[in-house]
C-alpha cells in the first residue's frame, strides 16, 4: 500500500527539519519513501515558485497568486506523486493543499469553496492521509525565520514580508481545519525541543504505518530541494 503525508505548519514552524528527519528515518528502516515539496519539487514547478517568492514581486495579485501555487501542484502531483503512489511508496510533502487554504483562504479571505475546487482540479482530488502540523504563534515564527534568513540557513520570501494580522489569520486558519478533522491531523507545539518533535512524530507515523501495514524495503528517492519551503 501506499500513502501521502504532508506536513503543514506556519511559517517558522520548523517542518522542513522535521520532515527531512522523518524522511531520513523512514529511508534508513528500508520503506519505499519519496520527499517533495512544495511550490516546487519539479524543474517547471521550481520556475513558479521563484515567481512566486521573489520580494520583488509584491503587485501579485492574491488570484494570480492562487492559480501559480496550483498550477506548481498540478505539476507536482502528476509528474512526482501520483507515480510513487503507483509505486506503492509512502510520499512526504512539505506543505500541499492546506497551504492554499490557510494562506490566500484565510489569509487573504478569498472564498474557501473555490479554492477547494481550484485544488481538487489542480490535484485530481488526491488528498493528504495524514498530515502532521506544526504550530507556533505568528510572531514567533517570524522571529525564528528571520533568525535562520540572517545566518543564511533559508530564504525570506514575499509571502513572510506579509503584515503580522495576515500570519496571525493564516495560523487560525490552519488551527481550524485541524480541529475539523482531528482523524487525519496531528497538532504538535511547534515551540518543543526538536529532537522531541521528531520522536512524537516518528511515533505517530509509525503507528499510522503499522495500521496500513506499510513495510517495503526499497527507496525511491528524494524529489524537490532540501531548502526551507514556507510560504
Amino acid at each position: 500500500m501506499s500513502c501521502l503525508i504532508t506536513f503543514e505548519g506556519p511559517d517558522g514552524s520548523g517542518k522542513t527539519t522535521q520532515i527531512q528527519a522523518l524522511y531520513s528515518y523512514l529511508a534508513r528502516e528500508g520503506y519505499n519513501v519519496l520527499l517533495v515539496r512544495e511550490p516546487g519539487g519539479t524543474d517547471i514547478g521550481d520556475q513558479i515558485r521563484t515567481v512566486l517568492h521573489a520580494v520583488k514581486n509584491v503587485d501579485m495579485l492574491p488570484n494570480a497568486e492562487v492559480l501559480l501555487y496550483s498550477a506548481s501542484r498540478a505539476q507536482l502531483v502528476g509528474q512526482m506523486i501520483r507515480p510513487a503512489l503507483e509505486a506503492r511508496a509512502i510520499v512526504l510533502c512539505d506543505r500541499y493543499a492546506e497551504s492554499t487554504l490557510a494562506y490566500q483562504g484565510y489569509g487573504y479571505g478569498l472564498d474557501l469553496e473555490l479554492l477547494k475546487a481550484i485544488t481538487a482540479f489542480a490535484t485530481g482530488g488526491l488528498c493528504p492521509d495524514l498530515t502532521i502540523y506544526l504550530d507556533i504563534d505568528a510572531e514567533e515564527g517570524l522571529r525564528r525565520k528571520m533568525s535562520g534568513f540572517r545566518a543564511g540557513e533559508c530564504e525570506w520570501n514575499r509571502m513572510e514580508q506579509k503584515e503580522l494580522d495576515f500570519h496571525r489569520r493564516v495560523r487560525a486558519g490552519y488551527r481550524q481545519m485541524a480541529t475539523a478533522e482531528p482523524e487525519r491531523w496531528f497538532i504538535l507545539d511547534a515551540t518543543r525541543p526538536i529532537a522531541s518533535i521528531q520522536s512524537s512524530i516518528r511515533k505517530r507515523v509509525k503507528g499510522f504505518l503499522a495500521a496500513k501495514q506499510i513495510k517495503e524495503p526499497r527507496q525511491v528517492g528524494r524529489g524537490g530541494g532540501t531548502n526551507e519551503t514556507d510560504h
